[in-house]
């Protein structure tokens, strides 16, 4: 059904056809993947195209690719996309989320416990 005003609306196929410029991947492979955290160098440029401005506003602190589609409510895929501009264009930086520090042994928690209760 086609809109007589020529608006589209946010979530249809031909929007992000347009926002991504028909791309539905990069050109070299990025690495990005729902936890790598994104952080913006600086501020939006004038000229950018409103999505990529938008992502630069949001990654003033680092945001996973999947918080950043969630706020923008646009698909993981199209995010990857646009992230996948503002890192070549040296805009952005990715890096993979910190490791969770590794446990301690489980037999090293149990001397100590039992040291404790010795005391």
């Amino acid at each position: 059904m086609s809109n007589p005003g020529g608006d589209w609306e946010d979530g249809t196929p031909e929007r992000l056809y347009v926002i991504t410029g028909g791309r539905s991947g990069d050109l070299e492979p990025s690495h990005l993947d729902l936890v790598t955290l994104i952080i913006a160098k600086s501020g939006p440029r004038p000229g950018m195209q409103p999505e990529h401005a938008a992502i630069m506003r949001l990654c003033r602190s680092p945001l996973s690719l999947a918080e950043i589609s969630a706020y923008l409510g646009l698909p993981v895929s199209v995010v990857t996309v646009l992230l996948g501009d503002l890192i070549a264009a040296g805009h952005v930086l990715s890096r993979p989320p910190v490791a969770p520090a590794k446990l301690p042994d489980l037999a090293l928690i149990e001397a100590v416990i039992d040291g404790l209760r010795k005391l």
